[in-house]
């Protein structure tokens, strides 16, 4: 099965403090061990360094830290799909001509990733907002 990891999951997955942890990690280590095939945005990756690196946990999670945890847990072992220009252009519209605003729209541009790739399910702890940002996507959204 082809599992798109969302940006919120992937956080949970790596940090232990995290409330959502053994549900995430549950979710990544079936997929590390080849039950699933994994799949994120390239977007997400960028995402999960930000959040990671300004967490509010103690001690703060270093900057070489959160590129380890994102190359050793992610890189290596998911397929990074991207989206092109026009996708981005063609979101902001969608977004747009629904009055949908603010952060949404990385969880619009995660959808469509995930449809380009031809994912079967996306796992995110924010249903709600990707159910809401393209309904009208076809895709299995669920949290772990």
């Amino acid at each position: 099965m082809k599992v798109f990891f969302d940006t919120s999951v992937l956080v949970a997955a790596l940090v232990r403090e995290h409330p959502r942890h053994e549900r995430a990690f549950a979710r990544l280590r079936a997929t590390l061990s080849g039950k699933d095939r994994m799949l994120t945005s390239a977007h997400n990756l960028a995402e999960l360094y930000s959040v990671l690196t300004t967490l509010p946990v103690s001690p703060r999670i270093a900057t070489g830290v959160a590129a380890r945890l994102i190359r050793e847990n992610v890189e290596a072992h998911a397929e990074l799909v991207t989206v092109s220009a026009a996708i981005y252009r063609e979101t902001i519209r969608h977004l747009a001509e629904r009055g949908l605003a603010g952060g949404i729209v990385y969880d619009a541009i995660a959808c469509r990733a995930a449809a380009k790739a031809g994912s079967d399910v996306i796992l995110t702890f924010n249903t709600k907002d990707f159910l809401r940002a393209w309904p009208e996507s076809g895709l299995t959204i669920e949290e772990p």
